[in-house]
């Protein structure tokens, strides 16, 4: 599989790879891309789901894959759901390891403070990512090369320090 790394003197095609799906639910929809330029692809709900304000839930998307060695999904949240209802992935992203095939299913919580959102069979509920990684090689060092940022984090960069956290 070809990435664009080294490429960022052109814009070329996103990269396509073949994925197998088990569909384990007859109402289940496999994933797809809703435009050419979207990097998610919709996932569905095979369940109606009611989430109470600050609940979640294990919404089930009725589908097992099979991804590529050297790739992993990630689950990320449908931005007009956490806009317009406060619906949003709770692990966002969620991993979806190549090597597991069990059926994806998206851990959704509700913000909302007073509202219940429910989710109906085919609403789509998050998205997938589809991407390569890569496995570091860890080792113990004493001391840590400089750099710019040194040590500072927490939102040090934007204005909102981490002054005052434990």
């Amino acid at each position: 599989m070809r990435g664009l790394r080294g490429r960022a003197d052109r814009v070329a095609a996103p990269v396509r790879i073949a994925v197998a799906v088990r569909r384990l639910h007859p109402d289940a929809v496999l994933p797809r891309y809703s435009t050419d330029g979207d990097a998610g692809a919709d996932l569905t709900s095979v369940a109606e789901v009611t989430l109470r304000p600050g609940c979640r839930a294990l919404v089930p998307t009725g589908l097992a894959l099979s991804l590529p060695p050297g790739t992993v999904g990630l689950v990320h949240p449908r931005s007009g759901l956490a806009a317009r209802h406060g619906v949003t992935v709770v692990n966002a992203p969620g991993t979806v390891d190549s090597g597991y095939r069990g059926e994806v299913l998206v851990n959704l919580v509700n913000l909302d403070p007073t509202d219940e959102f429910t989710v109906h069979v085919g609403d789509r509920i998050a998205q997938l990512v589809v991407q390569e990684y890569f496995h570091a090689d860890f080792s113990e060092v004493d001391s840590l090369p400089g750099s710019a940022r040194g040590e500072t984090g927490h939102g040090s960069t934007g204005g909102f320090g981490a002054a005052g956290l434990p």
